[in-house]
């Protein structure tokens, strides 16, 4: 190890006094003029001592290949008209390919940290560049560059060994791409006194030349996986008959969110197509999730406020919950939302809206079935399955028959009582069932919400977690962590006649009796307790809906989840998936996201395809305070190795919290900000805080732009507004990392001008 040291730092030493020597001097040395002065004597020296000559031209070539002095076009000319074409061609070839070589082994092994710490913003998004593009093309992607005279030769090698290549691979490949341009300056030393300049060499016709032939080189790899995905394509559909003809571009099964993204997005690139759906136009969404909660926890928003009134200085009378005209106010936002989504806009642009259920029969062929109707079938190239979720139902004893309702059948329960239910069971601490939770006790519902997990929203962070159950229990919801539900019945508890479901703690947890004491314990178990119920919600998940679209014809199995590429292309290559159906985000806007991808790869399919991005996609939980995230979080930056630095600031300390904050109370929530250590860029951020949804959008838009703190800091914001956190957090940041020695010096400054 010493030696190998030894030797490391002497040649880098070496390296470093010829570097600055021809860097310092190379108009002189390595000037055309100079070259053309000395030709004789040059050749009489060959002539003399040929192998010394060609043993120093090689040393020499090689160590400035390695540091990539600018003079080294001038060189290789020289080779050529000393050596001649032959001896030249080896010398300079060889040289050349072991001096970047050389580069690379250095940088890679050598001084990674030192170069890397160097690198500018433009170089580390060429070096992402550069990455991305091996794993897609390999081999011929370096070939490509190498032929481009455009790109500079140091540059190329210094990025290289920041990947994965194997060193011989870029030997073997740098060896093979150089030799054209190589041969093109040798073959110009023969007419040395007629040029006048290196740039000479490379007309603008030869550059056109190797720029074509270094396009035609990249091109070979899509053309090669163009070719391997036709014949993959056959292979896996060989076991069906492919129709000549097609009725459709695109068959769309699903008209939620994801399947009117896809039929939009298709219809406005001027394809032809299909959009089923069995049920309401709009989906889950608009008819039963996104929209009917979202009015439902305004409607408990206003009446929270309404109870909060004496302090803001008020004075109101008792809130009167009316259940029925809290329902027709749903209904009614639900009615002026879905024109949006409605068969007449989508037919208006052109696509085909079939009302019915679709049936897959083959790759390309699905049949529509309606009742009392014949079935249709059409044919498409590709389809896109966006059947959405639906509530995943725990096995329960005694759940099935107990009455229970899902965020599905919420609505339709809700519709048939005349008064809001006195006492609310909700199984699950999840994003639906934390915000019902609260929705109804706000609303004056009693509420338990039962959650197995260690605490609620359990994919955040503990700081998160904990801020929202404060804000739960403080509205009148009592919260059950580390607990499950073991069975479902109807018994006298209390001394009244209702149901009930019967809790004990998660397996090896202790069961927390302090909190459970007021419920009444009915001893049936050690442990085990009962919460009665006038209506139970169970909000323990979703699950891809995939039974009885005819996936099984296809040999896809549906009791699981539907498996996708990068690219949202199914095992079945002409069927792609977008929303719920693929997973893994389940949200309107995840859906939206990805049947746009979907869509157009479906499209393009053989031709191109576009990974799916989920960097910055945001998530919101719609609790009070509101919960909202992009990127990371503490918990999952830990998970995965990745360091960072936290950037907190409270919304305490923001005047405008102050400012809407009841009388007595002090702004609950944060912004949360991760960086990488001394450094602005955003890892992630997570706002608790009212209208954190609202306030995460700058953020979605900075991390998708690679924008980082500082440039928020220099944004002017409206006071007082919630959004100067954004300024204040960049701030804070900025007053962490500012050195200390610029201070220091501007302080004496100041003092010696004070006299």
């Amino acid at each position: 190890m010493v030696k190998s040291s030894i030797f490391w730092r002497l040649g880098l030493a070496a390296l470093a006094v010829v570097c600055l020597l021809g860097l310092m001097q190379g108009a002189d040395w390595f000037s055309l003029t100079r070259l053309q002065m000395q030709y004789q004597d040059l050749q009489a020296w060959y002539a003399q001592s040929p192998w010394t000559a060609r043993a120093l031209f090689f040393g020499l070539y090689l160590i400035l290949a390695s540091a990539a002095v600018p003079g080294i076009v001038v060189l290789t000319l020289a080779g050529g008209a000393i050596f001649g074409f032959a001896w030249g061609l080896v010398l300079v070839s060889f040289a050349s390919t072991l001096g970047a070589t050389l580069t690379l082994v250095t940088v890679r092994h050598v001084l990674p940290q030192t170069i890397a710490s160097a690198m500018g913003p433009r170089v580390q998004a060429l070096l992402r560049k550069v990455t991305k593009g091996l794993e897609r093309e390999g081999v011929f992607f370096l070939l490509s560059l190498r032929l481009i005279p455009l790109v500079p030769f140091g540059l190329i090698n210094v990025v290289m060994a920041f990947t994965r290549m194997p060193i011989g691979r870029f030997y073997l490949v740098s060896q093979l791409a150089m030799l054209p341009t190589t041969i093109l300056y040798l073959q110009a030393a023969a007419q040395l006194a007629a040029l006048h300049a290196a740039s000479d060499v490379l007309a603008p016709e030869l550059m056109l030349v190797l720029l074509g032939l270094g396009l035609a080189i990249a091109a070979l790899p899509f053309i090669a996986k163009r070719v391997l995905h036709w014949i993959a394509l056959r292979k896996k559909l060989s076991a069906w008959k492919r129709p000549r003809r097609f009725d459709y571009n695109l068959i769309v099964i699903g008209a939620g969110a994801a399947g009117l993204v896809s039929a939009y997005v298709a219809a406005h690139a001027q394809a032809r197509v299909a959009l089923i759906e069995a049920a309401e136009m709009g989906g889950d969404c608009l008819n039963r999730g996104c929209v009917p909660s979202k009015a439902l926890i305004q409607s408990a928003r206003v009446a929270h406020q309404l109870h909060q009134a004496a302090q803001f200085g008020l004075q109101v009378g008792p809130v009167q919950v009316d259940l029925a005209a809290v329902m027709r106010r749903l209904r009614a936002v639900i009615a002026a939302i879905a024109p949006h989504d409605s068969a007449q806009r989508y037919q208006s642009l052109g696509v085909d809206v079939l009302q019915g259920q679709a049936y897959i029969l083959d790759p390309w062929t699905v049949e529509l079935r309606r009742p009392g109707q014949e079935a249709r079938r059409m044919t498409a190239r590709r389809m896109v399955l966006a059947t959405g979720a639906k509530p995943h139902v725990p096995d329960i004893p005694g759940l099935s028959t107990s009455g229970f309702v899902t965020s599905d059948t919420l609505w339709d329960a809700l519709a048939q009582r005349s008064e809001l239910p006195r006492r609310i069971a909700i199984l699950g601490g999840g994003p639906v069932g934390c915000e019902l939770a609260q929705a109804f006790a706000r609303l004056g519902s009693n509420v338990n919400l039962i959650e197995s997990g260690s605490a609620l929203l359990g994919r955040e962070d503990a700081d998160v977690s904990a801020l929202v159950q404060q804000a739960l229990e403080r509205n009148g919801v009592r919260v059950f962590t580390q607990h499950c539900a073991v069975r479902c019945e109807s018994a006298q508890l209390l001394e009244q006649q209702g149901l009930l479901v019967l809790c004990d703690s998660a397996p090896g947890r202790p069961v927390n009796t302090g909190a459970i004491s007021d419920l009444g314990s009915l001893g049936k178990q050690a442990g085990e307790f009962a919460v009665s119920y006038d209506l139970l919600i169970c909000a323990t998940g979703r699950d891809a809906r995939l039974a009885g679209f005819g996936l099984e014809n296809l040999g896809i199995a549906t009791g699981q989840a539907l498996q996708t590429n990068e690219f949202l292309q199914t095992e079945v290559p002409t069927l792609f998936a977008a929303g719920d159906v693929a997973g893994p985000y389940q949200s309107t806007h995840a859906a939206a996201h990805q049947a746009w991808y979907a869509s157009v790869n479906a499209l393009l399919d053989g031709w191109w395809a576009l990974p799916a991005r989920y960097g910055a996609l945001p998530s919101t939980v719609y609790v009070a305070p509101e919960v909202a995230r992009v990127g990371l979080n503490e918990k999952q930056a830990k998970a995965r190795g990745v360091p960072y630095e936290v950037n907190l600031f409270p919304f305490a300390d923001l005047d405008r919290a102050l400012c809407d904050a009841p009388a007595g109370e002090m702004p609950a929530g944060f912004v949360k900000v991760l960086t990488p250590p001394g450094r602005d860029r955003l890892l992630g951020v997570t706002i608790v805080g009212d209208q954190a949804a609202e306030l995460l959008a700058p953020y979605v838009l900075a991390m998708r732009h690679r924008l980082g703190l500082k440039a928020m800091l220099s944004t002017i914001h409206s006071y007082p507004t919630l959004s100067e956190s954004a300024r204040q957090v960049a701030g804070q940041w900025q007053r962490a990392h500012l050195p200390q020695w610029p201070l220091l010096g501007l302080r004496r400054w100041l003092a010696w001008r004070r006299g």
